[in-house]
C-alpha cells in the first residue's frame, strides 16, 4: 500500500522494526515521528512498509491528546485567566513540515491538561501566537494592558504561558511594567507536548497552584529537577534560563527561589519573603524606551562598538563587563562620550553572580568617572530592561539614575549570596 505524509506505518528493516507518522522529507530516506518524540530517517531499500492508519485531516493538524477527563465541579473556585503568547508550552507538530509550531490557543492548553480544572475557573486569551524570539517591547506592553483588564474584570490569578528562550526578558519587563494585587505567572515547557518527556503539563499544574497562591508577584514557574517531583518558583527578576534543553534549565540568580510546588501534592512551600496578594493595587507603568542595547565587552573588542550605537540614536546602554564590571581602558573615552550626549550607560557583569564594585581597579573607578552607573546584582538582561523601563518613566539623566540604583521590584539584592563586594556600601 501506497503511504503519503501524515500516515501511521511500521517499517522493518534489518530485523529492527520502527512505528511513527511519516514526515516530510527531502532525501529518499523516509523519516518518521516515532511514539518517542524522535525523528527516524530510514533508507526504503530492502525495507517493508506497512501503512497502519491513513491520515486524517485532524492528524495533520494536531498532535495526540488526552482521553476526555470528567472534572468534578467544585464550587467557588478562584477565577484565573490564561494568556497564551506562544512557545512550546503551546505548541504541537507539524507534520507537513515536521516543525514544531507555536498553534495553540489558551482553550486547547485546558483541553490538553484536563487536571487544570480542578484547580481553578479557567477563561483563555489568546494575546500572540509567537516563538518568543520574536517578542519585542511593543508586544510587551500588549501584554500588560492584556493583564491588567483581566484583573480589572475580577481575575484573582494571571498565567502566562510563553516560550522559555526570552521568558526570563519579558517576566522581568512586567515586572516593572504592572504593579499587582495578583499572582502573575509565566509559565513554558522545554519540550514539546507530543513528546513522552514533555514538561509542559507539570509545569502548567504548578503554575496554576502559584496563581491560585497568595504571591502577587510576577514570578516564572518551571522543572526545579529532572524529575517530576516539584518545580521553584522563580522572582521575574531573578531567573534566567541556563540551560537549552534541560526540564531544569530556569535557574535563580543571585537569589533564593521565592517557593517551591510539590507536584503530586500540589501544596505550595514558600522559602522567602514575598509581597502578598492585596497588598497593592492595580497600577500600569508601561512606558518603555525599545531604543536601549545589550553590549558584551571581549577582550580586545574595539571601542567602535559604542560609537555605532550612540551615532545610530540609541537612548540608552548596559554593557557586560568582566568580572567587577569592567572593559578596557580604550572603552573609556566611548562610555564618556555616550554620558556626555544624554545615554546613559549602565555597567553589568558576565559573571552572573556577584555585586558589580567598580571602585576596585583602575579601569572600574574610570568608567565611574566616566559617568556610567554600576548594575549591582543585577542580571544583563534584567538591566537592559529596566533601563528601557527608566527611560520610559524619565528622560532626565538624574532620575534615572537613581531608578537603576533602587531596588524596584526585587532585582537588586540587598547582600550577594556569594562573595559580596567589600566596597558595597
Amino acid at each position: 500500500m501506497e503511504f503519503e505524509e501524515g500516515d501511521r506505518v511500521k517499517i522493518e528493516k534489518d530485523g529492527v522494526e520502527y512505528e511513527g507518522i511519516v514526515m516530510p522529507s527531502t532525501t529518499k530516506h523516509i523519516v518518521i515521528k516515532m511514539n518517542s518524540g524522535y525523528n527516524a530517517g530510514i533508507d526504503p531499500e530492502n525495507a517493508t512498509v506497512t501503512v497502519m492508519e491513513k491520515k486524517t485531516p485532524k492528524d495533520t493538524l494536531l498532535p495526540p491528546r488526552s482521553p476526555d477527563i470528567k472534572v468534578k465541579e467544585k464550587a467557588s473556585l478562584p477565577k484565573v485567566s490564561i494568556l497564551s503568547t506562544g512557545g512550546t508550552i503551546a505548541s504541537k507538530i507539524d507534520y507537513r513540515t515536521g516543525a514544531v509550531t507555536a498553534s495553540f490557543s489558551a482553550d486547547d492548553i485546558l483541553e490538553a491538561i484536563p487536571e487544570l480544572k480542578e484547580i481553578a475557573d479557567f477563561s483563555g486569551r489568546a494575546i500572540y501566537n509567537i516563538l518568543s524570539e520574536n517578542m519585542k517591547a511593543d508586544y510587551w506592553q500588549a501584554l500588560a494592558k492584556a493583564i491588567a483588564e483581566e484583573i480589572d474584570k475580577g481575575a484573582d490569578g494571571i498565567i502566562v504561558a510563553h516560550g522559555t528562550d526570552t521568558m526570563m526578558y519579558s517576566a522581568a519587563a512586567l515586572s516593572f511594567m504592572i504593579e499587582t494585587p495578583v499572582p502573575i505567572v509565566f509559565v513554558g515547557s522545554q519540550r514539546s507536548a507530543d513528546r513522552p518527556s514533555s514538561d509542559n503539563a507539570v509545569n502548567a499544574i504548578c503554575a496554576a497552584v502559584v496563581a491560585t497562591s497568595d504571591i502577587a508577584e510576577v514570578t516564572v514557574v518551571m522543572h526545579e529537577g529532572e524529575s517530576d517531583g516539584r518545580c521553584a518558583v522563580h522572582r521575574g527578576t531573578k531567573v534566567r534560563k541556563m540551560h537549552t534543553s534541560r526540564r531544569d534549565a530556569f535557574q535563580s540568580v543571585n537569589a533564593d527561589p521565592i517557593a517551591y510546588v510539590d507536584y503530586s501534592s500540589r501544596k505550595l512551600n514558600t522559602t522567602t519573603a514575598y509581597i502578598k496578594k492585596g497588598e497593592k493595587e492595580l497600577r500600569l507603568n508601561d512606558s518603555l524606551e525599545p531604543k536601549c542595547a545589550l553590549l558584551k565587552f571581549t577582550p580586545g573588542a574595539s571601542p567602535d562598538i559604542l560609537s555605532y550605537f550612540i551615532d545610530a540614536g540609541y537612548k540608552g546602554l548596559v554593557i557586560e563587563g568582566t568580572g567587577l564590571g569592567h572593559v578596557s581602558t580604550e572603552w573609556i573615552p566611548q562610555v564618556e562620550r555616550a554620558v556626555g550626549s544624554g545615554i546613559p550607560v549602565v555597567v553589568t557583569s558576565q559573571c552572573l553572580y556577584g555585586r558589580v564594585c567598580d571602585r576596585v581597579y583602575d579601569t572600574g573607578r574610570d568608567i565611574l568617572k566616566a559617568g556610567a552607573i554600576e548594575g549591582e546584582d543585577m542580571l544583563p538582561e534584567v538591566a537592559l530592561v529596566k533601563l528601557m523601563w527608566a527611560l520610559g518613566q524619565s528622560d532626565n539623566m538624574g532620575t534615572i539614575a537613581e531608578i537603576m540604583k533602587k531596588d524596584t521590584v526585587g532585582e537588586i539584592s540587598e547582600r550577594s549570596l556569594v562573595a559580596a563586594c567589600e566596597c558595597h556600601e
